[in-house]
């Protein structure tokens, strides 16, 4: 269950026409001593829907894994468009370091997570730092890995009318792929995908991880196969984890990439 007072606003978000949606939960395990992994994570849903009180199983299971969860509501279109929800993750990550060790967590342990249009959300903030930078953060300096799962990381040409508009001018769009950003000093990326996603060509991940890797930096690509695009995310939870080891790849992750 989220803390008492999750839900709540987090400073310096002055975005007054959809200021309901700039809140967020945090998860945190039963017992902590202050050394706990903080891991903010982002939902997905075409940047277009989406609330973080739909994935309180995810908060839970990780919790349970003896992680501190913030799950944050950023703004999505209409009427936002990119980089809004880049900004809104941006500031949700600033306010998770700041105040992690009120809910037992180690602001050096940072982890960003996501699915889907998330999964663009948190592997934006780890390659390109522009974001990060409005915040006074640095991906490789404030972050010790992110992790994407059935993301889009290198989707052009877009094909869907929504997101030519949530993605701008067509001669700008490439500036808009995480892909384009990789210089092999990223934190460690773990990317995870279905073998058969239909909604994001699993190729997304591929590519980046070749990427990355070409760039002499870290990244890991573990491909399920008997999941698609949805089902991958609730195998985190215990009830569907039989279908693919996600929970326990991801937590395996943090814990080798929580050691300073």
């Amino acid at each position: 269950m989220p803390l008492p007072g999750a839900g709540m606003s987090w400073p310096n978000a002055t975005f007054l026409l959809v200021k309901t949606r700039l809140k967020l939960d945090v998860y945190r395990p039963a017992k902590v001593d202050g050394a706990s992994p903080v891991v903010v994570f982002f939902y997905g849903g075409s940047w277009q829907h989406g609330d973080k009180s739909i994935y309180r199983f995810i908060g839970a299971a990780l919790a349970r894994a003896g992680i501190v969860v913030v799950i944050p509501d950023y703004r999505l279109y209409p009427p936002a468009i990119y980089p809004d929800f880049l900004r809104d993750s941006a500031l949700a990550v600033r306010w998770a370091k700041d105040n992690a060790a009120r809910f037992g967590g180690d602001a050096l342990t940072l982890f960003l997570a996501g699915h889907s249009a998330g999964a663009y959300n948190a592997i934006s903030l780890a390659t390109d730092r522009r974001w990060l930078a409005e915040v006074r953060l640095d991906p490789k300096a404030d972050l010790s890995g992110a992790i994407g799962i059935a993301g889009p990381y290198d989707f052009l040409p877009l094909q869907d009318e929504q997101l030519k508009i949530i993605f701008g001018p067509e001669a700008e769009r490439p500036k808009t792929q995480p892909i384009h950003y990789v210089n092999g000093d990223e934190p460690p990326l773990l990317l995870l995908r279905p073998a058969h996603d239909t909604v994001v060509d699993p190729g997304n991940s591929e590519r980046l991880a070749m990427r990355v890797e070409q760039k002499n930096g870290k990244a890991i690509l573990k491909t399920y196969n008997r999941v698609g695009h949805l089902s991958i995310l609730g195998t985190i939870s215990p009830l569907l984890s039989f279908l693919a080891p996600t929970r326990s790849d991801l937590v395996a992750f943090i814990r080798e990439n929580s050691v300073r």
